[in-house]
Order: structure tokens, then C-alpha cells, then sequence
């Protein structure tokens, strides 16, 4: 199965969207935890809800699981932290939230999927050691960076 991620910083709304659907995304399951930011602009919860369903045909879903916590974010973000450390932690909190086992892998192969974040690549962004991680436990994954 392949499963795509999308950052939205550093792209217009035509770019993002235009990027979901030349992809045919049916689904975007949110990672961030916060989704409501006035910073976010376009992708704010309801509004890319909104946007997702009338310009590309896909669903919003927001899962909270394969977000960092406050404390791993604001120290990477906030105090500027080291990548390595935060991969590390993040790692470490997926391994004990049980991701694998706590997420089935039946929705990402009923509907292409696209993980969302905030950060404009994927290098460094949670948002692809979920889908490393997800591709070692489950085995079976293509991973495509839009």
C-alpha cells in the first residue's frame, strides 16, 4: 500500500490542494497536534475539512496518536533542540503508544491516504517516522513525500 505526507508551510493553497488531488488523495489524516492554529491559515481543522471534500473529494480526519507530545514539540520547536534527540523521543513515545497495534491498516488501504504536517518536507518532520515506523511494523508500505 503506499501512503503519501504533505506539509503545508511554504505552499499557496493552489499548490497544496492541486498536490492532494493530482495525488488522488481520498483521505488526510492530520498528525499535528495542534489543528487549529490561526497560524495554519488555510489548513486549520474546519476549513481544510471544508476545502479537502469540495476541491480534491477527500476526507478530513485528525488522529492525535501520531502527534508528539507538548513538551517534545516545544522543545524541538521552541528551544530550538537537536533533531536527533527529538527523533529519538519521538520514536520511543510510538513505541509505547503501540501505533502499530493501535491504528488498523485496513483505512489505509480503502482510501489513499496523505499524513499531514506543518513542515514544508518531510527530512525533518514527525510526519515520516510514523510512516517509517509503520512501514517496518507492518511491512508492507510505500512511501511517497509529496
Amino acid at each position: 500500500m503506499e501512503i503519501y505526507s504533505i506539509g503545508f508551510t511554504q505552499k499557496s493553497a493552489a499548490q497544496f490542494f492541486n498536490s492532494l488531488k493530482d495525488a488522488g488523495i481520498r483521505r488526510l489524516l492530520d498528525v499535528r497536534l495542534n489543528n487549529t492554529s490561526q497560524l495554519a491559515a488555510f489548513a486549520k481543522r474546519d476549513d481544510l475539512a471544508f476545502f479537502l471534500r469540495e476541491i480534491c473529494g477527500a476526507a478530513y480526519e485528525h488522529e492525535p496518536l501520531l502527534a508528539p507530545t507538548q513538551e517534545m514539540l516545544d522543545a524541538y520547536k521552541k528551544r530550538k533542540g537537536d533533531w536527533a534527540v527529538y527523533e529519538q523521543e519521538f520514536l520511543t513515545l510510538m513505541r509505547e503508544r503501540q501505533i502499530e497495534s493501535a491504528l488498523s491498516p485496513e483505512p489505509f488501504r480503502a482510501a489513499r491516504t496523505a499524513l499531514l504536517c506543518s513542515e514544508n518536507t518531510a527530512e525533518h518532520c514527525h510526519r515520516r517516522l510514523v510512516l517509517e515506523y509503520l512501514q517496518q511494523a507492518w511491512g508492507d508500505i510505500i512511501i511517497t513525500h509529496l
